[in-house]
């Protein structure tokens, strides 16, 4: 009985192979406003029934390509930090769930808050150290940032377990 309810638990999903495209929300990185974004997708496997993960996608006026902001847990085990900013899509699939848009920066004084948020990521406290239960984790790093960068106006979910950590 024990077996058939880990079994139902598989997604069936294999992360290997799930889509990484972009979702299409993101707009075009070639307009020459600054976008600053916040998503989150359902996680991987069956915490997605009830956690997400999110991350931040930032493009400065005078940028033609996104920048994503996240944290990411496996990195640990390259012998890596967590937090991961680089240019990316920034719309995309989390391992084959689409992600929601949670909230939305664009135009004026934009350039100047992804500054902030910038260095809010940069100074992260916890960077080598993830655990996804009860943080710190992606959604603590997204979280710190909203409360260094108030000006963003940050409400993240209930379902984006670990903002709470180390607040």
């Amino acid at each position: 009985m024990s077996l058939m309810l880990l079994v139902g638990c598989s997604s069936g999903k294999d992360w290997r192979t799930a889509s990484r495209e972009s979702a299409g929300i993101a707009p075009d990185p070639h307009l020459k406003e600054a976008v600053l974004q916040v998503y989150g997708a359902p996680t991987w496997g069956w915490r997605g029934w009830f956690a997400i993960h999110t991350w931040i996608a930032a493009k400065r006026s005078a940028e033609t390509e996104y920048t994503v902001y996240e944290v990411i847990g496996w990195r640990l085990y390259r012998g890596l930090p967590v937090i991961r900013i680089e240019k990316d899509l920034p719309d995309r699939y989390w391992f084959g769930e689409r992600p929601r848009l949670l909230r939305e920066h664009r135009g004026d004084g934009v350039d100047q808050l992804i500054a902030k948020v910038d260095k809010a990521a940069r100074a992260y406290p916890w960077p080598t150290t993830y655990e996804a239960f009860p943080g710190p984790n992606s959604n603590t790093f997204i979280a710190w940032i909203g409360r260094q960068v108030p000006e963003l106006r940050l409400e993240l979910p209930f379902s984006a377990i670990g903002s709470g950590y180390g607040s």
